[in-house]
């Protein structure tokens, strides 16, 4: 049974290594080289500190993937506008994971004090984490042309929004 949970620090290993391969293989984040445990423990305790979610599925210690909401914006006037970001193990993709992910973190956000929760998602081709955040009621925002370059080509980024509030 896959079971989501606050992160620990036992699962940071597992959520840089998830992470890594995105970084190394795919367009889905514009990291170009990959964050060791030490770096993942640092942005998980400054999540933490601000109140906001950082989520892992697991089936017993083996984490699956994880999901977080951070400030959109660091300027004091975006405080109630998260960004959320969901990975998932390339081998647990298609089972309603990340769904479940994105169903937490938007009820945990909102008890937060979130109003709005924006995703900038890469437009790498596949349309899964489109069709993921569209099912929740996110709508597109904006589009931003040719803002990324990784594996020698230009990525536009896609916004999306939800009202939480």
């Amino acid at each position: 049974m896959t079971l989501i949970q606050p992160l620990s620090e036992a699962d940071l290993p597992a959520v840089a290594e998830i992470y890594a391969h995105y970084v190394m293989d795919s367009v889905a984040t514009f990291d170009e080289t990959p964050l060791d445990t030490e770096a993942w423990r640092l942005k998980a305790a400054a999540i933490a500190e601000v109140g906001l979610p950082f989520l892992v599925a697991k089936e017993g210690d083996r984490v699956l993937g994880f999901a977080y909401c951070g400030r959109y914006r660091p300027k004091p006037a975006y405080r109630h506008t998260v960004e959320d970001t969901i990975y998932l193990s390339p081998g647990a993709t298609g089972r309603g994971l990340g769904r479940r992910l994105l169903a937490e973190l938007i009820s945990l956000a909102s008890e937060a004090g979130a109003r709005q929760m924006i995703a900038v998602i890469a437009d790498g081709g596949d349309p899964a984490s489109l069709k993921l955040h569209a099912a929740f009621g996110f709508a597109e925002a904006g589009r931003l042309k040719a803002v990324g370059f990784k594996h020698g080509r230009w990525i536009d980024t896609i916004l999306y929004q939800l009202e939480l509030a």
